[in-house]
């Protein structure tokens, strides 16, 4: 490892993130009693003008008088190039003892995020909050995603990093036509066989933005989370794409429509199958040691002290989600 050590942000599990909009009070109930991990309350893109002000108004007494039981409760603040940010952070942070984080739109530079942890702070001071809030980053424009990794290093608050595909795709002016699917004309053609023929085989548009995100995430203690799915009548396709983010290494993926909560729950929790294996691995190496060997072989693989941290990783998350079970 290098002697540079970095320390990991807050844990918190984070496999489903569900979107309530602020302006629609109905919803909140229903969203206090689902399986999401995390629940965050919309005042930006979700709220028409009109209704930011009213919005604010319902979350403040929504967290005040729901029973939210151990869900993570974070607000979407509106941009910084609003005039509804800064009463969208004083109202809240003053008035809701239950908030746990903020999450911060379409962050661009290290700048913005200093912006709202000093106000936050001084919020914080005066009204003498007792719990430290935590921040999640949108990173959803072109501007966001050349400066990912100082924006990662850009706050002690910061835990999360979200990937906004929608405003990404319109920031890069990306071809696009289902939020968060793929596109059919992205992909790769294969040479020419015996007879002639050729082979499309699709590709995905996202997969470099994801990427890159993701190391700026685990480079400095960070939870990467995938972004929405739109067409919530396709589980499917949600599915393929969740399961693309967990191959990559996220943590999470939101959840714009409750029937998308139990599909990130199943997609991000790892399978018992996986378990096992971890487990498995652990045991060998243990033996190895006893033994004075630094590496083993299992099922017919080398494992070695790399091995150890995967499933160590595995088997913490895996815990963790068995104790919000309990």
């Amino acid at each position: 490892m290098s002697f540079t050590s970095v320390d990991p942000a807050t844990p918190r599990l984070q496999r489903s993130e569900l979107a309530v909009p602020g302006s629609n009070a109905a919803l909140f109930e229903k969203a206090s009693k689902s399986s999401a991990d995390i629940v965050f309350l919309d005042l930006e893109d979700a709220v028409a003008p009109d209704d930011k002000a009213q919005a604010r108004k319902n979350i403040v007494q929504a967290l005040n008088e729901i029973d939210w039981g151990g869900k993570t409760m974070m607000v979407r603040i509106n941009g910084l190039d609003t005039h509804y940010m800064y009463r969208d952070v004083i109202d809240i942070v003053e008035a809701c003892a239950r908030l746990d984080m903020i999450l911060i739109p379409k962050v661009g530079v290290a700048a913005d995020v200093y912006a709202v942890d000093m106000l936050v702070t001084q919020v914080e001071t005066a009204a003498r909050r007792t719990k430290h809030i935590g921040f999640e980053v949108l990173i959803e424009t072109a501007l966001g995603m050349a400066n990912v990794e100082t924006i990662a290093q850009s706050s002690k608050r910061l835990e999360a990093m979200s990937f906004g595909v929608a405003d990404y795709a319109a920031s890069t002016r990306a071809r696009t036509t289902v939020i968060g699917g793929v596109n059919k004309d992205s992909g790769v053609l294969t040479d020419k066989d015996e007879e002639g023929k050729r082979q499309f085989h699709w590709t995905d548009p996202w997969h470099a933005a994801q990427t890159r995100m993701l190391i700026a995430c685990r480079a400095y203690g960070l939870r990467p989370i995938d972004g929405p799915f739109g067409d919530f009548n396709d589980p499917e396709g949600f599915r393929a794409a969740a399961h693309r983010a967990a191959v990559l290494g996220y943590e999470g993926k939101w959840a714009i429509h409750p029937s998308q909560i139990a599909l990130c729950n199943e997609v991000f929790t790892p399978s018992a199958a996986e378990i096992t294996k971890a487990r498995r691995i652990l045991e060998a190496m243990e033996q190895a040691a006893r033994d004075g060997r630094g590496a083993v072989s299992l099922d017919g693989r080398l494992i070695d002290y790399a091995s150890i941290r995967m499933a160590e990783a595995l088997l913490q998350k895996a815990n963790s989600m068995e104790t919000r079970a309990t």
